[in-house]
C-alpha cells in the first residue's frame, strides 16, 4: 500500500489533498517537529537523504519533492484523473505554468524570508519586490479563472494550497486586500477532500483560509 510519510505544518500536506482528492487507499504516518529545531524528528530524516518531508514510500520505492511525488501518483494510481489538463485541453498551459510556479517561484520566495528572518535582518528591495510581484500575480491569476489551472481544480491548485494557507499562519501576512484570493480559498475550503484532508494530515489545526 502507498504510505505518506506527513511532517506536521509542512507542504507534505499536498500529498494527503491529492490522496483525498482521487479516493486512493494509503496509510498515513505523522510526525511532529522537533521542539527545539522545529526539523524533522530523526525517524523521518532516516527515510530519505534530504532528510525533509514529503516522502512516499510504495513498495521497494522511497521518493521525495512535492512535485514528483504528485506526478508518480497521478500517473500511477490516475491516469486519466480531470485534476491534470491533457494537452488538448485549453487550460494546459496555464495549468503547467501554475503547477510549477508553486515551488519555483512561491516557495522560493518564502524560504528567502524565513532565511532572512532567522538572521535578524531586513529583505533587500529587489528581494521584497519579487515576493509582492508573486502574490499580485496571484490576485490577478484569479480574477481571470476560479481556479490557478484555470476554469477546473487541478493539481495546480494542490500544490499552490500549502503557501497560500498554512504557511501564512506563521507570519504576519494580510490578504484582506486580495479579494480574489479570499473568494478562492472559500472554494478550497468548501471541499470534502480538503477538510478530510487537514482533518487527518494537521488535527487539531484550524486551516488558514483567510
Amino acid at each position: 500500500m502507498l504510505t505518506v510519510h506527513h511532517l506536521r505544518i509542512s507542504q507534505s500536506e499536498r500529498i494527503v489533498w491529492l490522496c483525498e482528492e482521487l479516493g486512493l487507499e494509503y496509510d498515513l504516518k505523522l510526525y511532529n517537529r522537533d521542539p527545539e529545531t522545529r526539523l524533522a524528528p530523526p525517524e523521518l530524516k532516516a527515510l530519505h537523504p534530504m532528510e525533509i518531508a514529503p516522502v512516499i514510500e510504495d513498495g521497494d520505492l522511497v521518493l521525495g519533492e512535492s512535485g514528483a511525488i504528485m506526478d508518480y501518483i497521478v500517473g500511477k494510481y490516475a491516469p486519466d484523473t480531470q485534476l491534470v489538463p491533457g494537452p488538448t485541453d485549453p487550460d494546459f498551459a496555464r495549468h503547467l505554468y501554475w503547477y510549477h510556479f508553486a515551488n519555483a517561484t512561491l516557495m522560493t520566495n518564502g524560504m528567502m524570508m524565513i532565511a532572512v528572518n532567522a538572521v535578524q535582518a531586513e529583505m533587500p528591495p529587489p528581494l521584497m519586490k519579487r515576493v509582492t510581484n508573486a502574490w499580485a500575480h496571484l490576485e490577478a491569476a484569479l480574477g481571470e479563472a476560479d481556479y490557478f489551472g484555470g476554469s477546473n481544480f487541478t493539481t495546480a491548485d494542490i500544490m499552490l494550497g500549502f503557501s497560500l494557507t498554512t504557511a501564512r499562519a506563521f507570519n504576519d501576512m494580510s490578504i484582506n486586500h486580495m479579494p480574489n484570493l479570499k473568494a478562492y480559498l472559500k472554494r478550497i475550503g468548501a471541499r470534502d477532500a480538503y477538510q478530510r484532508a487537514m482533518a487527518k494530515c494537521e488535527p487539531g489545526f484550524p486551516p488558514k483560509l483567510d
